[in-house]
């Protein structure tokens, strides 16, 4: 995965998936993904990517670190 940049929703969903995150389930307004304790909502798809805020604070939820990202 490139530095910590605007990403795809699917891409997303994919590179969660590697970090051991099983799903996307169907929630309320949004899908989620779980891995244990943790629960990371995933932004509705749109044609947009994912900025690097939101991309942060995603990753800062899911206890990610910017290396451990990075090295996808």
């Amino acid at each position: 995965m490139p530095p910590l940049g605007p990403i795809k929703g699917k891409d997303l969903v994919r590179c969660l998936k590697r970090l051991g995150f099983e799903g996307p389930y169907s929630g309320g307004k949004h899908q989620f993904m779980v891995k244990g304790d943790i629960t990371i909502h995933i932004p509705n798809p749109h044609h947009t990517d994912i900025g690097v805020g939101f991309l942060a604070r995603i990753l800062r939820q899911a206890k990610v670190s910017k290396d451990e990202w990075e090295k996808l």
